[in-house]
């Protein structure tokens, strides 16, 4: 397998890592910091799948900038496929979260028009704009490390 930008243990990939890590953080941030987000489902979900994310990408990130140090990319088709498998779950888990919070966050205070409280619907839409842009890095990822799995 060659390096391509975004394989494990470049700098891309410490770079996408860090971003995931980042978007997930602030959006559990964003909605934790709101008095009753535990009151809508998705947004328990939310917080669960940005949650997985957070670890998930934290673990990948600390294991990105190890091989930097020692200077070794990872391309080992088994530790491929175990980034393939968990890039994608966290991927569909991150999508379906930001898409069913955005969804409750769009009808509850648009549609409804029951968001007489200002600042925590900016809190819920800030939480759902850095699940989405979480999403968006993640994406990155996985695509490309199944591109990498499938070259291998």
């Amino acid at each position: 397998m060659r390096a391509i930008p975004g394989s494990p243990g470049t700098l891309t990939s410490l770079f996408l890592r860090i971003m995931q890590c980042v978007f997930a953080a602030g959006s559990i941030a964003s909605m934790s910091t709101t008095s009753n987000f535990f009151n809508f489902t998705a947004f328990c979900y939310l917080i669960a799948s940005m949650g997985l994310q957070v670890v998930w990408s934290f673990a990948l990130a600390i294991l990105d900038g190890i091989a930097l140090v020692k200077k070794k990319v990872l391309h080992n088709p088994v530790l491929v496929s175990l980034y393939v498998v968990g890039d994608w779950v966290t991927a569909l888990l991150s999508l379906a979260a930001a898409s069913s919070s955005g969804g409750i966050a769009v009808l509850y205070f648009n549609d409804l028009g029951s968001c007489g409280l200002g600042e925590e619907c900016q809190k819920y839409q800030l939480a759902v704009a850095l699940a989405f842009l979480g999403w968006v890095a993640v994406s990155i990822s996985s695509l490309i490390m199944l591109w990498l799995f499938a070259a291998g």
